[in-house]
């Protein structure tokens, strides 16, 4: 799982590349068995030329000291730290590493923005990163890319599609499931089912109270017509 500060560098360091004309995405598979880099961005340069960049994101020494593999294979490669963990293992880093160092807005600061702050920090160049030529083939990289860009808009799309897409069947076993963590005697106003089942019959009597007023109001206007069909009949007689 991530911790909050990991998606706050993650999504600072998106902002980040996107300010600089890349395109970009998080946990890239690299060609080769080269590891699966935190986050992957392509730019393409004036003269035609691609390049492309790798940042491995740490949060603490024990996960920077950590046996995962380092998929620096990029023309340009980082590590994006926080402050105070850049302190603790600057020496340790290589020399043609570059550093990316993160800080957190003030939240006072975030509060009285003008503006909606798109990202929770920023971020600032420690340490330049040195050219590499790429250390694997570039179409298999491109395509790797791709298919972690199809794989994020495809995770989009089930966000924006919703429950749609799960049968009644899969949902009822997923209900099922909650059921013990849905429902606290000791607090009624929090439980799931008690809440679902009255905004369900809050709901069942508003359309009925539609239906009713609606057939009320077709009631009221035939006997309207008929009253008006009746007139002409009495005024003979009279």
């Amino acid at each position: 799982m991530k911790t909050k500060l990991t998606k706050d560098l993650e999504s600072t360091l998106y902002q980040y590349c996107k300010e600089q004309g890349s395109y970009v995405v998080e946990e890239v598979s690299m060609p080769d068995d080269k590891g699966i880099v935190d986050t992957l961005s392509y730019q393409q340069l004036r003269d035609g030329q691609i390049e492309w960049r790798c940042y491995e994101l740490k949060v603490t020494k024990s996960d920077f000291h950590s046996k995962a593999k380092l998929s620096f294979i990029g023309n340009y490669n980082y590590f994006v730290l926080p402050q105070k963990l850049f302190e603790e293992v600057a020496d340790e880093i290589p020399s043609h590493i570059g550093v990316l160092i993160y800080r957190a807005f003030d939240k006072k600061a975030m509060e009285a923005s003008p503006q909606t702050l798109v990202a929770p920090g920023f971020l600032t160049v420690a340490k330049k990163a040195q050219f590499q030529e790429l250390q694997v083939d570039e179409k298999q990289l491109t395509s790797h890319f791709v298919a972690s860009l199809f794989r994020e808009v495809d995770k989009a799309k089930k966000v924006e599609k919703g429950l749609q897409l799960y049968s009644e069947d899969r949902l009822y076993k997923e209900l099922k499931k909650r059921q013990k963590a849905g429902y606290d005697v000791y607090n009624p106003d929090n439980n799931l089912y008690d809440r679902f089942i009255e905004e369900i019959q809050n709901d069942a009597v508003t359309a009925l109270q539609d239906e009713l007023d609606a057939r009320n109001a077709e009631y009221q206007e035939l006997k309207f017509q008929l009253q008006k069909l009746q007139q002409p009949n009495l005024e003979d007689k009279i």
